[in-house]
């Protein structure tokens, strides 16, 4: 979804897959819930220095063209605007304790992952969403939330990978090779499912040593 023109209020909406077989079966829409982002803002354009005065310092910013509906988000809305407590001085980040996972049907044990977010926003309550992007690869766990606990939607994701996709909530994690018959490189991301914060990781998964 995106705003077509910044001076009137006008919206363009591509619907995901899900939204077009409810209008094939005649369903109707009821939006309950929506993200919004700043993908395409350049916040080195705020002028302080504006010879008119503090009403122009963002004049620029204001005025520059948005981008259309695309329904590749792994070129839009990657980075949400979130709701975070008052007095917050700093975005949650996500850490894992590791930069990329490399592992050989077989040979390696499962990984665990444990993910923690900086400014505190990693409570049991909330926990994250966790997505393989490949699921013909490894197998993923998550640990310490309810069964029932609600998934994210996959982020980052076109219709074409989401399919291939598995996406797990917890607290912990675990992550183990499958049994392939060559070398799949794939990613595993990690998103907040408090905060919004996502992070990104390779994985490599190497078939059973001869």
């Amino acid at each position: 979804m995106g705003y077509l023109d910044n001076s009137t209020i006008t919206v363009e909406a591509i619907l995901t897959k899900k939204g077009r077989e409810l209008l094939a079966k005649g369903q109707g829409f009821n939006i309950t819930q929506f993200a919004v982002a700043d993908d395409e803002v350049d916040y080195s354009l705020w002028s302080p220095s504006h010879p008119l005065g503090t009403a122009y310092y963002g004049a620029i910013i204001e005025n520059m063209p948005l981008v259309e509906a695309v329904p590749d988000e792994t070129q839009m809305m990657r980075y949400k605007l979130v709701t975070l407590p008052r007095g917050t001085n700093e975005i949650p980040i996500i850490a894992l304790g590791l930069n990329a996972i490399e592992m050989t049907y077989g040979r390696d044990s499962a990984t665990p992952i444990n993910p923690s977010t900086s400014q505190g926003f990693n409570g049991p309550g909330y926990g994250y969403t966790a997505i393989l992007y490949d699921s013909t690869a490894a197998t993923l766990v998550g640990t310490g939330l309810p069964s029932n606990f609600a998934t994210t939607a996959p982020s980052f994701l076109g219709d074409t990978s989401t399919v291939n996709a598995v996406v797990a909530v917890g607290v912990q994690f675990t992550i183990s090779a499958k049994n392939v018959t060559s070398q799949i490189v794939t990613k595993l991301t990690f998103v907040g499912n408090e905060t919004g914060a996502s992070i990104t990781i390779p994985v490599t998964i190497n078939p059973a040593a001869v």
